[in-house]
């Protein structure tokens, strides 16, 4: 029998920020007001990364330019990592540089290889407030990495380079989701 709730379970699904919008290119302030409206949009963001089918969700992919991140998402061993970090930093990434495919919710249905450590560190806080340090390895790592970024301003094409940044790009230009007016 589980103990506690299941994250999202009361949330609801909100509409993603795409690529292109400015709250994903502008980064996020930090977390000052831990009342029940954080509580509200961690649960919310929860039921959107499930509904859309993802492993991590920062807030402003839902139009929110706080620094709140959402997880769930295996490591190369597949353990499950599930959980919220606010006001985050990423206060290590090192070990071996790799390029993977990564995609990214607000770019749905595209990925591109991307280069990053196998290891990352993250610290930062509860929705209480608490102190919580996360450590991740292989596909958790990169997690924790592309959430980061997210909430720096950044989007994953951001990181790659060359005919793989020109593919993705071209095929943002092209995507159903894509009404014209987004820019890289």
């Amino acid at each position: 029998m589980r103990h506690g709730s299941i994250p999202g379970a009361a949330g609801r699904v909100r509409p993603l920020t795409l690529l292109g919008d400015p709250v994903l290119h502008t980064p996020c302030e930090d977390v000052t007001d831990f009342g029940p409206e954080l509580a509200r949009l961690v649960e919310d963001m929860f039921a959107t990364m499930y509904a859309a089918r993802g492993v991590g969700l920062a807030a402003n992919q839902v139009g929110e330019g706080l620094r709140v991140f959402v997880y769930d998402c295996p490591d190369d061993e597949d353990v499950r990592h599930l959980g919220h970090i606010v006001n985050p930093r990423l206060v290590e990434a090192d070990g071996v540089v790799l390029r993977g495919p990564e995609g990214c919710l607000s770019l749905p249905g595209l990925e591109a290889g991307t280069e990053r450590y196998d290891s990352a560190v993250v610290e930062g806080v509860t929705l209480d407030g608490g102190p919580v340090r996360v450590h991740g390895t292989g596909f958790f790592a990169r997690c924790l990495q592309h959430e980061c970024d997210h909430l720096d301003g950044r989007v994953y094409t951001d990181r790659v380079r060359g005919w793989r940044r020109r593919r993705v790009l071209r095929a943002a230009a092209r995507a159903p989701w894509n009404d014209g007016s987004r820019a890289s």
